[in-house]
Parts: C-alpha cells; structure tokens; sequence
C-alpha cells in the first residue's frame, strides 16, 4: 500500500468518509503477506531449484561417479527442504588398462617423502584396508608395523577391492539399479527398476513322469526372456541342459559333466551336485534364446521341480507350445544305463507297443464354458473353489468319478481334506479332466436327504479349467466382485 500519485484518484467504497483507517490498513497488510508467504508464522518447508548439471565423472576409467547439486530456497523462519542438496550416480568407463596404478594407492602416495605424525622422517605408504571405516584414507607404512590415517577418501574411491561399493562424503555407498548411490531402487522378478513384478508371470511345477526306460527325458522348454530360472531334485538322475543349436551344455551324450558355471543363451549358468543325491541348476537371465531341460533318469523320477519367470508378452506362446507339445514332452532317447560291453553295439531298447483298450462310448462336444462371466458365475455360486491334481476316474453307471488332490483352496463353505472325491453327473462329463494335471475347479456341495452321502459335484459345463499363473490370477481377481 503507497501513496497515491498526482493524477490519480482513490476509488472509495460507498459511504466511505475518505479519511484513512490506520486498523484497516493494518489488516490488509497482514492478509498480503500472508497470501505471498512472507508472514512470521508461514509452515512448511522450502522450494528447491531445479537439479544442475551432472559434474564430470570422477574417473578416466573404471568405475566413478557424477555429482549434481541444488539449493533451497526458503523465507525467514520455514522449514528446510525435504530432500539431499547432492545427488551421485554411477558412471562406468572403460576398464583401466593393465597395470593402472589405483585411485587409493594414488591418494596414499601423495604423502610418499612428506614429514607427518609431528618428526621430520618420511615414509612411502600404500593402502591398508584392515582399519574400521573403509571410506577412511588409511595408508600403511611400507616395511613398518603401523598405519596412519590421512583423513576421508575422495569420493569416488572404492570402499575395497573387488566390492562394488564406492565412498562418497565418508561413507559406503551401493548404486541402484537406477544407477544412484545410495538409491534404494532394485529391480523386480521381471527385470524392471523399481518395479512391482506386474509385467512377468512365475511358472512352477514339477515333472513327475516316471519314464517307462532309462534315458534322456525332456522336462521343459525354457523361453528366450526367462529370469531367475532354477531347477532342483534329489534321486542318482542327472539333469541336461541343451542349447537352442541341439548342442548340449552340460551332462550330454550319456556323459556326466563337473559342477560349475556355464555360459548358455547369454546367461551362465550354475550347476551343482552335492555328493549323494541332490543337484540343482540356476541362472539369473534373462536368456537370449530357448534352452531345453532335460533329466537323464537312471532310476524313478521322485519329481524334478522347476521355476522361471517370463515376460506376460511370451506366456501365451509358451503356454500353447507347451500344451501342443504336452510339455512335460515325453521324447524318451533309449538306451540301457549299464550297457554289457559286447562286440557290437547295443541296440536300442524296444517298447513294445500297448494294448489298445475298449473304445470309449461317443461323447458329444463340450458347450463353450470360457469367458470372465462364466468364470465369474461359477466361482460366486459354487461352495468350494481349489485348486487339484488328478490321480484317477471312474465311471459308474451315469456319473464320473475323479480322485483329486487338493493342492490349494481359494473358497470354501466347510473344510476340505487332501484327497477329495469330485463327482460329474454324466458319463460324458464337460469338460473332461485328463488324468495327472492340475486344474481350478469349482465345485457345490450335494448332502442326500438322509445326510448319509455327502458329495462334491462338478455341475454340467461348469469351471474346471487347466492351472496356470494367469488363470490363478483370474481366480483370485473374480473373487474381489462377488457380491456379498
């Protein structure tokens, strides 16, 4: 609020006497400063300036790190800003030639022939990495028993050899997968910085097949993208791994190959076997083409369990290559374990061909039952939702019989034990359950009149679907709208 200049007029307000209220000039300047932030009682912190400039980095090769600065700017009286003043990232250069003196070695040479600890005699020192802060400059005294320490480390420097951390304002710091020191940020399952494991699917299971003969059994087929693979057993078999070009990596051609990594599809790969019977595989990924896993079984398969994650773009091929393939694939290479050394070479074993059995009645084709809706009315009317493996069928009279084995329950009205009955009314039931997959099913429970059967039934063209990561994630999904 000023004086008003020659020429101009105050503009005052109806019944106003043109006399100045000292009170309500005092009380528009308080409500000004207050809408422009200037009062003495403001809250909150500061503002800060945008980000400079990255700074060169601290390195000609190797490793170092860019620093970039900003400023707070704040009102008497107002917080701080919330946040660091200096940002650092990781830069990685070219690797130092070969015999490049080190960036510590160079900090503690600088005192090499100088005067210190208060005498005039003079040391050659090199770094000494047994004191408790390693972002101190510690320097040994060549051919003495002692060490001294010149203060911090330029930032930059690395905590210690062969550690990817690298000091910076005294302290050790990790980069993120953002490439920030310090930065909390790491990547998902799916290879993502920062992310939530929302853009790749897990696959898990075990190969159970008992193999009708001794030889090389395919397992599965491991896309190109996979991450995070690993492949376990217990048992005298072996697994084998086999490159997209049908070379083997490793336990191939009926030969045992040692434990240790190999390089395969961009990947390597660790392979380990415990002296009795435990072996496993594991590769971080992601793979830059097919790999095939394989076991050589050399008695019954207890059960190969496996796992990866893989993009939700390659699930669907994979899926239906799995599916068209009937992954777990059985293409069985013959051969006897303990071949009898004779003349010539064994043949290989013949399985004889099996008996066909009685052809089963005509069924007439299953109505179309898939779709969110469809999935969505059966899991809300339905008082049992799991999820199961087959182990046997049986039909009686107009009505199927299968055994399952509850694996895992997402809905049910009363408890469920490990190894249910499910009834189908029809010999021809829709859809039909191959025996050893697993499924989600849902299923109603049927109590006779005079209580003495109790019965889960499997209604006409209901949901019983094939299991997989995505259909699981559907479930759990139509599970959310059911009405209460």
């Amino acid at each position: 609020m000023g004086k008003l200049r020659r020429g101009e007029e105050e503009h005052l307000a109806p019944g106003h006497t043109g006399r100045p209220r000292p009170l309500q000039h005092l009380l528009h300047l308080l409500w000004t400063l207050l809408n422009c932030g200037l009062g003495g009682n403001v809250q909150g912190p500061g503002e800060w300036t945008p980000w400079g400039s990255w700074s060169r980095c601290s390195s000609s090769c190797g490793r170092g790190l860019s620093v970039r600065s900003r400023q707070c700017i704040r009102f008497p009286r107002e917080e701080l800003c919330w946040g660091d003043t200096h940002e650092y990232r990781l830069c990685q250069l070219p690797e130092c030639p070969p015999g490049a003196v080190p960036f510590r070695d160079l900090q503690c040479a600088l005192y090499n022939g100088h005067p210190v600890l208060g005498t005039q005699k003079t040391y050659q020192w090199v770094p000494f990495y047994g004191a408790p802060n390693q972002c101190d400059l510690n320097c040994l005294a060549e051919g003495h028993d002692f060490y001294h320490s010149f203060g911090r480390v330029l930032d930059g420097t690395p905590c210690s050899p062969g550690t990817q951390g690298l000091c910076v304002a005294g302290r050790c710091l990790r980069a993120g997968c953002d490439g920030l020191l310090g930065s909390d940020a790491r990547e998902d399952r799916c290879g993502r910085c920062g992310g939530a494991n929302d853009s790749c699917l897990f696959v898990q299971r075990v190969f159970r097949d008992a193999g009708a003969f001794a030889g090389y059994w395919n397992v599965t087929l491991i896309p190109e993208g996979a991450r995070h693979i690993r492949a376990a057993h217990r048992s005298r078999n072996h697994l084998a791994l086999m490159g997209g070009d049908g070379r083997y990596v490793f336990n191939g051609n009926w030969a045992v190959s040692p434990p240790g990594t190999y390089e395969a599809a961009g990947t390597r790969v660790v392979y380990t076997r415990v002296t009795g019977s435990e072996e496993t595989l594991r590769a971080a990924g992601p793979t830059s083409e097919d790999l095939l896993l394989q076991v050589l079984l050399q008695e019954p398969n207890p059960g190969v369990e496996f796992e990866f994650w893989l993009p939700r773009e390659r699930y669907g091929p994979f899926q239906a290559q799995a599916q068209a393939q009937g992954w777990s694939l059985r293409q069985p290479q013959p051969r006897e374990v303990d071949p009898q050394p004779p003349e010539s070479p064994a043949a290989p074993t013949v399985i004889p061909p099996r008996t066909p059995g009685p052809t089963p009645d005509p069924c007439p084709p299953c109505p179309d039952t898939r779709g969110r809706a469809h999935r969505l009315l059966h899991y809300c009317g339905s008082d049992f939702v799991f999820r199961a493996r087959v182990l046997g069928r049986v039909r009686q009279a107009q009505e199927t019989r299968y055994e399952v084995h509850v694996q895992l329950i997402y809905k049910n009205r009363s408890p469920l034990r490990a190894l249910e009955y499910v009834w189908a009314p029809s010999r021809c039931p829709c859809p039909p359950l191959a025996l050893h997959r697993d499924y989600l099913l849902a299923a109603r429970r049927l109590i006779s009149p005079d209580g003495t059967q109790d019965w889960l039934l499997l209604p006409h063209a209901g949901y019983a679907r094939p299991w997989s990561p995505a259909e699981d994630s559907r479930v759990r999904l139509a599970a959310r709208r059911c009405p209460l």
